[in-house]
């Protein structure tokens, strides 16, 4: 039980492997439509997929999803197989399962980006796993964009792109019931107190005004009405909703 992994309800630590003459085997009958081959040969081949999700684990990404997605790029691998190609069945079912997967995170990202770019985007991410196993290092963007022959720009952008988004509730930190939240960490960009005290500053002027000026201060800048709308809802000419609306800014700014 220690070694237990579950993944889509499977227990992982018992599924089956082929040796090559059972592929070779399951692969003619499948050729020759026996369906009963086909379940053998794909059961037999989910360590296969199960290894390539490992690919994928730091993504964020949900591996019972991405496990079921790699299995339909399994499936296509072993109806699309050529037997009198000479090549070995992992081979060419590892490429189709990745390819699979890839098109699902490709295709379901959170944020919709363009097609173009998220195909930038996995190009600089097998550039960066090449890159990884010749340079026994993490390359830098320039190494990438070499690789892929495009600048740097637009592979910092696309590889942006696909980074899934977090939420402002994500806890970041959590220590005796006390949790902290991205939101927690994040600045509003003001310049400390001064937001909250100009807000009252205004509140305080708009206080004095007329009830008219209030009135038209409320439908012109927190309703979003026209001077003209203004004017038919207040019973009054365009001209006077035009001077009122002067004179009530002219005391906001002399009370502020």
């Amino acid at each position: 039980m220690m070694n237990k992994v579950e993944i889509c309800g499977i227990d992982t630590s018992r599924l089956p492997v082929l040796k090559e003459k059972e592929k070779a085997a399951l692969l003619e009958r499948v050729r020759q439509g026996d369906e009963e081959a086909r379940k053998q040969l794909i059961n037999g081949n989910l360590r296969l997929v199960l290894s390539v999700v490992q690919r994928f684990v730091n993504r964020g990404e949900n591996l019972d999803d991405l496990f079921q997605v790699g299995c339909i790029g399994l499936i296509k691998a072993i109806d699309h197989f050529d037997t009198s190609q000479g090549v070995r069945f992992s081979t060419y079912a590892v490429p189709m399962v990745v390819g699979e997967i890839r098109r699902h995170l490709r295709d379901f990202s959170p944020v919709r980006v363009s097609r173009s770019l998220k195909d930038t985007a996995y190009k600089a991410m097998q550039a960066k796993e090449k890159l990884t196993a010749r340079l026994g290092r993490e390359p830098t963007i320039l190494e990438i964009s070499a690789e892929v022959g495009l600048p740097k720009e637009n592979v910092v952008l696309a590889l942006e792109s696909i980074v899934d988004p977090v939420s402002l509730y994500e806890p970041v930190f959590s220590e005796g019931g006390d949790t902290i939240c991205v939101m927690d960490q994040v600045s509003d960009g003001g310049s400390g107190d001064s937001g909250w005290v100009e807000e009252l500053a205004i509140r305080d002027a708009l206080s004095k005004l007329s009830d008219r000026e209030k009135r038209i201060i409320a439908l012109r800048f927190f309703r979003g009405k026209t001077q003209v709308e203004v004017s038919e809802e207040i019973g009054i000419s365009q001209a006077q909703v035009s001077r009122l609306e002067k004179a009530a800014l002219a005391k906001v700014k002399g009370e502020m």
